[in-house]
């Protein structure tokens, strides 16, 4: 017995918003910017850690580690990344319970390297990440620009999605989904996502031909599959497989971490 079509057309919008919700944690989680996090034993007891590698806004980046046991003290080791500085180190300052490190705030782009360690009494130091951490400055991104840009992105890949099942099985004409999922990532992508490059690193576009930021470079790979789907589709009443070859490239693209070989500053380049 067939499930009615309205049934199923339910279970593919579900399914296709589980997708684009799996994609876009996927994506943070892999990516550059997402916050290093793990556990030390210092002593006798376990701390915690989370280390972020990006900081939006003025003012230096501070990281802060609860460590109640007053007998232990921590050092920062840091230098700025594609420089010719020598590693400098500092203490952590204590506030009561906490343990705080400040990375000196950096231009819009530029990146610093920098290592946790903690040491209770005379013991020997526990340094908390085996590698240094690179964290990358942006300037402050208003929030209805961030919100707007990430709603439309994931509408963008929640619709291609989803036009892609329909697509697949070949189902109602696909021609109005396939514009919408052109809309809003035109819209999330090639109009809100230069503004709030612009607000994060100076610059509306870094991609391709101008630079290799993939962030970019994504996005207008996969307009430009949607543009042709669209085309085709206006063109021809039944382009599935236009419409399926762009859904499935922008499952392929979505899988690329987000910020991969995004802006940054090069020091060795820069009047010292």
């Amino acid at each position: 017995m067939k499930s009615p079509a309205w049934l199923m057309s339910c279970l593919l919008w579900i399914t296709a918003f589980v997708l684009a919700g799996a994609s876009a944690v996927y994506q943070k989680m892999t990516g550059p910017s997402y916050a290093v996090r793990g556990r030390v034993h210092v002593g006798n007891q376990e701390v915690a850690f989370k280390l972020p590698r990006s900081h939006g806004g003025q003012g230096d980046a501070d990281i802060r580690l609860h460590v109640p046991d007053a007998t232990v003290t921590g050092t920062l080791k840091l230098r700025r990344f594609r420089s010719h500085d020598e590693w400098s180190e500092r203490p952590l300052d204590r506030d009561g319970d906490t343990l705080v490190a400040w990375i000196p705030h950096q231009p819009p782009a530029g990146k610093v390297m920098y290592q946790l360690s903690l040491t209770r009494g005379e013991a020997i130091p526990v340094i908390l990440t085996s590698e240094p951490v690179i964290i990358r400055f942006r300037g402050a991104v208003p929030a209805w620009v961030l919100v707007t840009h990430i709603l439309f992105i994931f509408a963008g890949m929640f619709l291609s999605t989803r036009t892609g099942f329909e697509a697949l099985r070949k189902g109602r004409p696909t021609f109005g989904l396939t514009l919408w999922a052109f809309a809003c990532l035109v819209i999330g992508g090639l109009i809100f996502g230069p503004i709030v490059q612009k607000y994060a690193f100076g610059a509306y576009w870094t991609g391709w031909p101008f630079g290799h930021d993939l962030t970019d470079n994504k996005i207008a790979v996969v307009v430009f599959f949607w543009a042709l789907a669209l085309w085709r589709s206006w063109k021809k009443h039944a382009a599935r497989g236009w419409v399926l070859t762009a859904a499935v490239v922008t499952l392929v693209v979505w899988l690329i971490p987000h910020s991969v070989l995004g802006s940054e500053l090069d020091y060795t380049k820069m009047p010292q």
